[in-house]
């Protein structure tokens, strides 16, 4: 029975909205009649749980249930509880092809659909000889070919259209027999089904999956079709895969075991048609939790693929309260194309429940900014400063006056203020060293809005546009534990220890922004103001503002116009004198804003010295509460145990009894490390959680 060998419980069952419908489309009913019964085998089992749910067994095998012949010698990963799909013919497609390589065929054993609605919810696939035959069949002349096999995959639909793979039984009680398999209708079928027409990537289906594929045994990135390295091109049928040296296995132990001591980790894999793996992305829990507190800006690291280290490892990065680089998720990806990069912002956004950041910072790449564009059309997409202007000084090596080059180059770009002056003045330099037909100058210029600062001063950085003079490399969050030819297992053997330095850091940081008071270096109200309020490193920034206060004066009144007014300061440097304009306005319940045309707050988080100056022209003695930003106070507590779900709980599914109740006992525990009183009262409450609980047991009506 059914009941007996699929559907162990009833959270795994179709639920009192979903109708039964057979394959081909028609309503289910007691009596099923086919037009020719060899087309159709049906054996029916109809039974009522004590929901009032309905399953139907049925063997009928859909028209569209085929799959692409695999070349000899792919290897597809056997299929495991928690894969997930695009599509149920994905899902179908992936464990036909699974079976055909292993020598059996499958079959639909039986769905379910939503009442009044075609919608397929959810479905059993099993192998050819589940089950035996009727008692009126069994004297036929057909030789018997069913031995009761419980080998499945249960597929339910869960959210965002994804098909999820809940229970699976790998053991056949049979032997395998590749070539009558081939011969059976799920394989027939294959050769049968029609060229599909090239996809384009902007619509491509992105597969997420959350288990391995085989091992492999080379390191880096192949490209067995020979074709010339395009990362503006897309292969959405090229047989691209990851390949790594040491093999996939230590990877897949390595997550295995985090998820044993980790029930909110993630990871995902990305399947070419082949079943081969392209691409894997994981996250730490705690980075999902941090993104909610620092989502402004995230950076998009790919130092070990620009400077072609052994281990092709990309991170998305953020930037806490202290102004350091913390890991909100990392990857392992087989090619540079617009497709990898738009499956890996799916994979990532989806982990952050669709929230995308405010501001994304990439190198300059056209494949990812075609991605960009598509996964997040609402955000600010910004090139790396740090990496524009390394890929300059790289591209202009050879020229003869190449330190006075990076002397004009940094003058272009931080000392203008106006977009007019700025683009004179790379003209300028460009026509002075020569460089007007140099390629790589032309195109960082076509994307000028993207990283100069002259045109980022609406767009929010935390700090993040910073490139010292003579510094050539950019900032790369995993340095001093990856280098060019770190190997895969170097890196998972070093990966945790690099996070407990980086929580271990932070949570030091923590600890001397709350308990040491900052020596002041001024008298100004401003400098004692913040120094209650930032932490330590963003207060030493703030500081170095208001002591460059004292090269400001002049300040001067030039335009009015009812509660705005615009004033220029002016600031000492060196032998010269600039002169920055300032627009101060005054609203309803005397609320000041203020905007300086250098950007600073834009770029730091934090006033600049200007505005700071006509505050305190204008009678303020402290900073408005509106240019203090959460992110960077010391006085929030921050809890690293988000709750990553929409607060609804299916009483039905004891996985999410698991983490709905490990989220929340979790959050109980950050808030009772705050102090010995907080301890002792979420002490007190997990001791009466418990009693409750035992009435509970003992008391079960």
């Amino acid at each position: 029975m059914i009941g007996d060998s699929v559907y162990d419980d009833h959270s795994l069952s179709p639920d009192p909205n979903l109708c039964i419908t057979i394959e081909d489309g028609s309503q289910s009913s007691d009596h099923l009649v086919a037009e020719n019964p060899d087309d159709l085998e049906t054996d029916l089992d109809l039974e009522n749980d004590c929901d009032g749910l309905l399953e139907i067994e049925t063997n009928h095998l859909e028209e569209s249930d085929t799959f692409p012949d695999d070349s000899q010698g792919k290897c597809l990963m056997p299929p495991a509880s928690g894969m997930e799909f695009d599509s149920y013919d994905d899902a179908y497609n992936y464990y036909n092809s699974y079976a055909r390589e292993l020598g059996f065929a499958i079959r639909v054993k039986s769905s379910w659909t939503k009442r009044n609605s075609k919608e397929k919810r959810g479905a059993v696939l099993c192998c050819n000889c589940e089950g035996f035959k009727m008692v009126k069949e069994a004297n036929t002349r057909r030789k018997e070919t069913r031995t009761g096999c419980q080998a499945m995959i249960r597929l339910r639909l869960i959210e965002f259209d994804r098909w999820k793979v809940d229970q699976v039984k790998l053991d056949h009680n049979h032997s395998f027999d590749l070539q009558r398999a081939q011969n059976s209708k799920s394989h027939k079928k294959t050769t049968k089904r029609k060229q599909e027409p090239p996809l384009d990537v902007q619509v491509r289906t992105i597969k997420l999956y959350t288990t391995l594929a085989v091992d492999t045994p080379a390191h880096g990135t192949s490209n067995s079709s020979g074709e010339t390295s395009d990362p503006t091109h897309d292969h959405s049928h090229s047989s691209r895969r990851l390949e790594l040296r040491g093999g996939f296995r230590i990877l897949q132990d390595f997550f295995f075991q985090i998820q044993l001591t980790n029930p909110n980790f993630v990871y995902l894999m990305d399947l070419g048609d082949d079943g081969c793996l392209r691409n894997v992305f994981w996250i730490e829990a705690r980075a999902r939790a941090a993104y909610s507190h620092f989502g402004d800006v995230v950076v998009f690291d790919t130092t070990c693929l620009s400077n072609a280290y052994e281990l092709p490892l990309v991170a998305f990065v953020g930037i806490n309260h202290h102004g350091d680089s913390i890991l909100l998720g990392s990857a392992l990806v087989a090619y540079q194309s617009c497709e990898t990069y738009v499956w890996l912002f799916r994979a990532w956004l989806t982990c952050m429940l669709g929230r995308p950041p405010q501001t994304f910072v990439t190198e300059q790449c056209k494949a990812m900014q075609t991605a960009v564009s598509e996964v997040f059309p609402r955000t600010h997409h910004r090139l790396s400063m740090t990496h524009v202007l390394h890929t300059i000084f790289q591209s202009v090596d050879g020229l003869q006056d190449s330190e006075s080059f990076r002397i004009a180059l940094n003058r272009v770009v931080y000392g203008f203020l106006k977009v007019e002056e700025f683009e004179v003045a790379w003209e300028e330099m460009v026509i002075r060293f020569g460089l007007t037909n140099h390629e790589t100058i032309q195109g960082l210029f076509q994307d000028r809005e993207q990283w100069a600062p002259v045109y980022l001063k609406d767009t929010f950085l935390a700090g993040a546009l910073t490139f010292q003079l003579g510094n050539s490399a950019a900032p790369f969050i995993f340095s001093g534990y990856v280098h060019q030819h770190t190997s895969l297992r170097e890196f998972l053997e070093g990966y945790e220890s690099f996070l407990d330095k980086k929580y271990t850091s932070e949570a030091l940081c923590d600890s001397e922004s709350s308990k040491s008071i900052p020596e002041l270096k001024t008298t100004h109200p401003y400098e004692s103001q913040m120094a209650k309020v930032f932490t330590k490193e963003i207060f030493r920034r703030f500081q170095e503002e208001v002591s460059a206060m004292s090269l400001c004066f002049g300040v001067a009144r030039v335009h009015s116009n009812g509660s705005a007014s615009s004033y220029v300061v002016k600031e000492r440097e060196g032998e010269k004198v600039r002169e920055f304009e300032v627009i101060y306005e005054t609203s309803a319940g005397a609320q000041v804003r203020c905007f300086c045309v250098c950007g600073g707050f834009s770029f730091n988080g934090f006033q600049c010295r200007h505005v700071l100056l006509l505050l305190g022209h204008n009678g303020l003695e402290e900073v408005p509460s509106q240019y203090i930003l959460q992110r960077w106070r010391n006085d929030v507590k921050r809890l690293y145990v988000a709750d990553f779900g929409s607060g609804r709980v299916d009483i039905m599914n004891p996985d999410q009894w698991y983490e709905h109740l490990h989220t929340r006992a979790m959050q109980v525990v950050e808030q009772g490390m705050r102090s010995k009183e907080h301890c002792r009262v979420a002490w007190e409450a997990f001791k009466e959680s418990v009693n409750k609980v035992h009435l509970v047991t003992h008391n079960p009506s």
